[in-house]
């Protein structure tokens, strides 16, 4: 198979093992009205289904990755697609609102191990001057399911009821689980001299976050993320009780909106073509910071209509798609050694985040775009400031042809010893 072609099945292999969580998410969406009914809960509470899956997912960022460089990428994604599967398993059978609660936690520790995997192999199979690049034709893949997955949803869920949506990513976990299985290469030899003892782990969570480009591009590009979980938390709520969209109406908004994910990312691809990561990640979050401003005053002095809050988000969540394979490549670009540990922080950052934003739009209450356009404004302008704060230290953003700091040295500034690994 030619190299271009063995690369691009790679991304397509990788997009579909790091898609689990996002089907997981927003396949159900569409049913919050029909489970929230069986299990007796109001639907405002069906928020907290996916609050809990973005708490369990960033805990489960912290474990598989020093999993993933003490045991090799394989055994770890076999573990967690198998807790997957039982919990979600548990979910389809729920008949309280506090066990799909307990199953969905569970469940996403598990599919956690998927995300990781998939994030750490990026930089298994492509040197890091391309990850960027192949960043964003992961997000392309990745972007294909909130396309997809609220429109099957509704499908499912009007003709199957609920608890059928669950048996579906089940069977979504055991094609990754073959995925993996018999189809990735392997490319990493495990490192039996990487710690599990918590002392040790927490030694190398704090080296990565001693790297000051790893800190910044982590923390600025997770609050610039953070709009994509405050829109999937809090948009059933808005569009279908704010403004009285059906469940099939929602899908065809969401499926629009996810569109603005997945034109981002081919707008960053094209972008850096011309300029490099740094300057389009700041843009970037320039104009989300702007969308979120009109965001806030439209909807605190309007009041927004349906389609004007369409607009806004589809172009709030369009500089998410530009932002997102911008800054994970950038906060991994130090990095050849304990890669797994220092993307699984990444994602506990990026997803504890989401999920503390995701939890505020709740708070809120109030009908409507108003929740969505605070916490979207608040969490945009917190990245700029962090990006723009870190440009007083020209450390945390030197060139990678700066001299390394001793935080790099001792994660390994060389990518020589990852292209001469096999398992």
């Amino acid at each position: 198979m030619p190299a271009s072609n063995r690369n691009l099945f790679l991304i397509i292999v990788l997009g579909i093992l790091n898609a689990l969580t996002p089907f997981t998410i927003d396949l159900y969406l569409p049913a919050f009205t029909q489970i929230a009914a069986d299990l007796n809960v109001a639907v405002s509470r069906m928020s907290l289904t996916v609050s809990v899956y973005f708490i369990g997912f960033a805990l489960g960022q912290i474990i598989y990755g020093p999993l993933l460089d003490r045991f090799g990428r394989q055994r770890p994604i076999y573990l967690g697609l198998a807790i997957y599967i039982i919990a979600t398993w548990g979910c389809m059978t729920a008949s309280s609102f506090e066990e799909m609660l307990i199953y969905r936690f569970v469940s996403a520790l598990g599919g956690s191990a998927a995300s990781v995997g998939a994030i750490t192999m990026v930089r298994d199979y492509f040197p890091g001057k391309d990850s960027a690049k192949v960043f964003a034709l992961l997000m392309l893949v990745l972007s294909a399911s909130p396309l997809l997955a609220p429109s099957i949803g509704s499908l499912m869920t009007v003709h199957m009821g609920w608890r059928a949506l669950f048996a579906a990513l089940a069977g979504l976990a055991v094609i990754d689980l073959a995925l993996v299985a018999f189809v990735l290469p392997r490319t990493y030899s495990p490192d039996r001299s990487v710690s599990l003892r918590l002392t040790p782990m927490l030694r190398t969570f704090r080296d990565a976050l001693r790297v000051g480009q790893f800190r910044t591009y982590t923390f600025a590009g997770a609050l610039s993320f953070a709009g994509l979980f405050v829109f999937v938390s809090g948009s059933p709520a808005a569009f279908m009780d704010g403004f009285g969209v059906s469940a099939q109406g929602f899908g065809l908004i969401f499926a629009i909106l996810a569109g603005g994910m997945i034109t981002g990312g081919q707008l960053n691809h094209l972008f850096l073509r011309y300029s490099d990561s740094r300057h389009v990640f700041r843009w970037a979050l320039g104009v989300q910071v702007v969308a979120g401003t009109v965001f806030l005053l439209l909807a605190s002095t309007l009041g927004l209509g349906l389609w004007m809050t369409v607009g806004i988000l589809l172009v709030f969540l369009l500089c998410a798609g530009v932002t997102y394979p911008n800054a994970a490549a950038l906060a991994l670009e130090p990095f050849s050694k304990n890669i797994g540990s220092a993307s699984s922080l990444l994602g506990f950052i990026q997803l504890g985040t989401g999920a503390v934003a995701a939890a505020l739009v709740g708070l809120v209450d109030v009908k409507g775009p108003m929740p969505l356009a605070l916490v979207m404004f608040t969490c945009s302008l917190g990245g700029w400031i962090i990006l723009n704060t870190a440009r007083r230290d020209e450390s945390d953003l030197s060139e990678p042809s700066a001299a390394p700091t001793q935080s790099d040295i001792s994660f390994g500034n060389s990518c020589v010893d990852r292209g001469n690994r096999s398992e």
